[in-house]
């Protein structure tokens, strides 16, 4: 007897086995769709969110309102300047590949209930965004979301917005006419605000770019808010300490005004004056640097000074005895007699002075005469000086002026010099000199040979001079002092 052969729905094992697995594959294919069937290629990028907005791994990705891909997973991640941005991965159909490199995305609501998915709109961009790219931040948009705005009512806020209507009400109540009247009025301003709102709209204007920019710069003062609040309750402080001594800073400015006026018109006149003072304080300078050599002498002085101003308190108290000595004196009428006598003297002897003053002016005799009499006394001996003084004997020969003579000096010297005698004994003698050229005393001569009146000189008379480096007694000034008197430049100046 044959066996026979088995059929797959004669086992009911079997049936059940195949059914259950076909449930299992179902169940893990159902599980895993929001990652993608498996098994099917995809097109992958990125987008980079200012923030996630609800969004979850697993939302759908549309374009036009299709569904293309889901959302894989989000990543936060702090850039390097400390802001924090958030990464989505989509896993997108094949079909969409490649997007446009000028693709923006958005996150808008699919209900009130606060679902979200994430929105692309194509651009028109030749260039791709190749698979693995991703869209920027730039290219990324937020949608206020519809629970946001809801939650901004929140139970003070409608507490709030109920006494606001009731306030409201009550200040507009019985007030219709005027409220009607202010409407009217608002015409005109409404006809003007046309053209403002035309301006505001124009592209130059940028309003659009207005509140970003104030973002920003919000943004830049965020960090020193603390400072800014703190400077404030400071400024508080210091108005309030204003405010205390108001009634004084009142008084101190009442007469600020005609002190404006008076100085207005009475610095226009002192300009010039401080203009000049300005000059004399430059001319100043020099003396004020030969004052730091004089500073000492000037400094000793004072000193004694001091000293002789105590002493002379006794010279002071015996003078008013002196004073009325004198003016018993001037009383006298013998010496009134006197002056007369000066007086004429004077008047006679006025014509020779006044023939000698130019002589005087213009040669200098006494000038000269209390010179020399000065020189006198310039041999320095370190203690002191003491007179400078030496014999000059007439030279030896035939009528020389040491011995009696027959006729005018006019021969050879005795006197010798290594051997040979000298052209010394000769006289020259101008009895009429030029007074107006200053010639006596001064005229030159001719050596090896007697003159009597004016002859050509071969030998001129030199004025004896004292080296500027040299003080009144002879001897030169001490380096540092001649330094000072810019006669030598200082040591490392140029």
């Amino acid at each position: 007897m044959s066996r026979r052969r088995g059929s797959l729905a004669g086992s009911p094992l079997l049936i059940g086995a195949i059914t259950a697995l076909i449930a299992v594959v179902a169940v893990y294919i159902s599980y895993n769709a929001n990652h993608g069937l498996p098994f099917t290629p995809t097109y992958d990028i990125r987008v980079e969110l200012q923030s996630a907005a609800n969004l979850f791994p697993g939302n759908d990705v549309r374009i036009g309102g299709t569904r293309v891909g889901i959302v894989e997973k989000l990543v936060p991640v702090q850039q390097k300047n400390g802001r924090v941005v958030v990464y989505a991965y989509l896993k997108l159909e094949k079909s969409v590949e490649p997007l446009p490199a000028d693709t923006t995305a958005t996150v808008p609501s699919i209900s009130s209930i606060g679902l979200k998915y994430l929105g692309l709109e194509r651009g028109v961009s030749k260039q791709k965004i190749p698979s693995g790219g991703e869209i920027p931040i730039s290219q990324t948009h937020e949608q206020v979301d519809i629970g946001e705005f809801f939650d901004m009512f929140d139970k003070k806020a409608r507490l709030a917005s109920q006494s606001n209507l009731n306030e409201f009400s009550a200040g507009l109540a019985g007030r219709g006419p005027e409220f009607n009247e202010a409407l009217g009025l608002l015409k005109p301003i409404v006809h003007r605000l046309t053209p403002v709102m035309h301006n505001l709209a124009s592209p130059q204007t940028d309003l659009a770019g207005f509140f970003p920019a104030l973002d920003r710069a919000a943004k830049e003062v965020a960090p020193v808010a603390q400072a800014q609040g703190e400077l404030w309750a400071d400024l508080d402080t210091l108005f309030g300490a204003w405010a205390s001594v108001t009634r004084s800073l009142e008084a101190s400015i009442v007469d600020g005004p005609s002190s404006l006026k008076t100085a207005t018109y009475s610095l226009r006149y002192q300009a010039k004056f401080i203009d000049q003072t300005t000059e004399f304080m430059r001319l100043l300078r020099p003396s004020a640097a030969a004052l730091k050599v004089a500073a000492p002498p000037l400094a000793h002085a004072v000193t004694v000074g001091t000293a002789n101003l105590t002493a002379a308190q006794s010279l002071n108290a015996e003078l008013a005895s002196a004073a009325k000595a004198v003016q018993s004196f001037a009383e006298d009428p013998i010496v009134e007699a006197a002056l007369e006598d000066i007086t004429h003297t004077t008047t006679i002897g006025g014509p020779v002075v006044k023939g000698l003053a130019t002589e005087e002016a213009n040669c200098q005799y006494i000038t000269l005469t209390l010179r020399n009499v000065a020189s006198l006394l310039t041999e320095s001996i370190g203690v002191g000086t003491v007179a400078r003084a030496s014999a000059v004997l007439p030279p030896g020969g035939p009528n020389s002026e040491g011995y009696p003579a027959s006729a005018p000096a006019n021969g050879v010297s005795e006197e010798r010099e290594k051997g040979t005698l000298l052209p010394s004994n000769h006289l020259h003698y101008n009895p009429y000199p030029n007074a107006a050229a200053c010639e006596a005393g001064k005229q030159g001569y001719t050596i090896g040979q007697a003159e009597i009146g004016k002859a050509a000189s071969s030998t001129s008379y030199k004025e004896p001079t004292v080296p500027r480096n040299y003080n009144l007694y002879g001897t030169p000034y001490s380096r540092a002092v001649q330094e000072e008197l810019g006669i030598k430049k200082k040591k490392g100046s140029k």
